[in-house]
């Protein structure tokens, strides 16, 4: 596919034009960008109502009642508005029909209307692909719904229609919603075009606690009135999106509640310069990361990077080989940082710190931490100590160790970890170290063998081994362990863990975007998928 960059602004005619004259398979544009869509999706949160839990809407089911009275219907009316709110949005329609006591409830109850579940099946089939056709029957079901009921609407879910198709209707949507009052909005365009223009009603919508959009291009902020803001918004989601950086920056600064950014698969480079008094996770996924810097942000606790796009497949060669950067200025409650990528991105923190008389950055307040390093690229290797450096005080260290690739640039030995100087972290404050996807190199169990010698308070070390390392006519897992299990372990009470990896293709680190966002799980990066498979024992 198309770096989605190029792909912005180009009619798909044009497109599918250029790929056949280029003697490609026009069917792979569809392809590549319906994969698209499914990360888009994946990161969409899950309605608070689905057809599959609603209850059977018939009072034929009080026949075992005793004496026949329908107790449910003599509740308060605030109850009943209540139950249903929480019905998908055709049954709670469906409620006028009971009896003469529901049918104006339906009307004054908070409304929850989720466009997959006015399909035949519930939307149990999954998303459309590109191609499909546009559902008409649903879209102009949603026309209908939000044009009867007065309002406020708990949740509204839109995700079917093709916008480009429905402009006029979708902008009367949006006016709809903004008279009266979504609280949850998730607002989805179905390509093509990947770039349609956003109506900018969105910004007066001043009700919203939670924004979700998906492939659509930011409206100007610059001709947005200076008196839009979202006093209420917790949550903004931008999968897929085409904006500048000033759009972004209008957002943060129009949201001052705002506690969770989630930045998906962005079109166009993201250069995030958060200055928030109430952010307190972001997250970046499948994103063309080009700067991040963290200004002020006193409530920031988490920063999350996930899949980044630089190193997929389908991402143009240039782009590939640009570095990143991450700056972290003020941020006194980081707790939480990763995937970071020595060798492939810089890091820079404002926090100084005077060693031996010279000047560390430093980020005490970082206690977990997860990294990707190229065991296979000595460069990589040797970008790790700076980084563990910068956070003296972390307690637990995440390590993805991707694909050597078949063209090593270079190696390195314990060696090298014992000359290069004390690490605080690792002598002091690190507790736990899980290594994912284990291949037994030099470089991996020198790191390793480090971490065991050094490790004063080290209680758990946990290497999940790569399902390559036991396949037939290799070295031998025991062979690959044993320098491992044999060192002279500094925390007689740390307790090592092996396990056999269940995951046969690793392109990359895994976690939870939802989990990162969870502030109440505690370790977004420990999934402890590894369980799942069995434990090795090295004789």
């Amino acid at each position: 596919m198309d770096d989605p960059q190029f792909l912005v602004g180009t009619p798909r005619s044009e497109l599918l034009a250029n790929m056949e004259r280029e003697g490609r398979d026009p069917a792979t544009l569809d392809v590549g960008i319906n994969l698209v869509l499914y990360f888009v999706y994946d990161y969409l949160p899950h309605p608070p109502v689905s057809p599959g839990s609603a209850p059977t809407l018939s009072l034929a089911g009080t026949s075992w009642v005793s004496d026949g009275v329908d107790r449910i219907s003599r509740l308060p009316d605030v109850l009943l508005r209540d139950i249903i709110s929480r019905l998908p949005a055709k049954d709670a329609a469906r409620t006028a029909a009971l009896s003469s006591r529901w049918r104006p409830l339906w009307r004054s109850a908070p409304l929850a209307l989720v466009d997959s579940h006015l399909l035949p099946d519930g939307g149990a089939a999954g998303q459309f692909t590109i191609g499909a056709p546009s559902p008409r029957a649903v879209t102009d079901a949603v026309s209908r719904v939000l044009a009867a009921h007065p309002g406020p609407f708990r949740c509204v879910h839109l995700t079917r229609s093709t916008m480009e198709e429905h402009r006029g209707e979708m902008a009367r949507w949006l006016d709809i919603l903004v008279a009266k009052g979504v609280q949850e909005l998730v607002f989805v365009n179905r390509p093509w075009p990947l770039d349609l223009r956003l109506p900018a009603t969105l910004f007066s919508c001043a009700s919203l606690t939670r924004l979700y959009l998906g492939v659509w291009r930011i409206p100007d902020t610059a001709a947005v009135p200076r008196g839009a803001r979202f006093p209420n918004l917790k949550e903004l989601g931008l999968c897929m999106t085409v904006m500048e950086d000033r759009d972004l920056a209008f957002m943060l600064e129009r949201s001052p509640v705002l506690e969770s950014l989630i930045i998906m698969g962005s079109q166009t480079g993201v250069r995030l310069h958060l200055v928030s008094q109430s952010v307190r996770c972001v997250q970046l996924g499948y994103t063309y990361l080009e700067d991040i810097e963290v200004v002020d942000a006193p409530r920031l606790e988490r920063l999350f990077q996930s899949d980044n796009f630089r190193q997929s497949e389908l991402t143009d060669p240039s782009i590939k080989n640009c570095s990143s950067k991450i700056k972290i200025g003020r941020a006194p409650n980081l707790r939480m940082l990763g995937y970071i990528l020595p060798g492939e991105q810089e890091l820079g923190i404002s926090n100084t710190l005077i060693v031996a008389g010279a000047k560390e950055s430093i980020a005490p307040s970082v206690q977990i931490l997860a990294i990707e390093v190229q065991f296979g690229c000595r460069n990589s290797i040797k970008k790790v100590p700076g980084f563990l450096r910068c956070f003296p005080n972390l307690g637990t260290l995440h390590v993805q160790s991707p694909r050597i690739p078949k063209e090593s640039t270079g190696k390195v030995n314990l060696k090298f970890w014992q000359e290069g100087g004390p690490i605080k972290c690792v002598l002091q404050s690190l507790k736990k170290l899980f290594f994912y996807e284990f291949r037994g190199s030099r470089s991996e169990v020198a790191f390793l063998k480090f971490i065991a010698e050094r490790g004063r308070v080290l209680e758990q070390m946990v290497v999940v081994v790569a399902k390559e390392c036991f396949s037939p006519g290799g070295d031998g897992v025991n062979a690959k362990l044993k320098p491992l299990t044999n060192a002279k372990w500094n925390s007689k009470g740390c307790k090592l863990e092996l396990f056999k990896s269940p995951l046969t293709d690793v392109a990359g680190p895994i976690c939870s975007h939802r989990h990162a966002s969870d502030l109440g799980f505690a370790d977004p990066f420990d999934l402890k998928y590894y369980y799942k498979s069995e434990t090795i024992s090295v004789s």
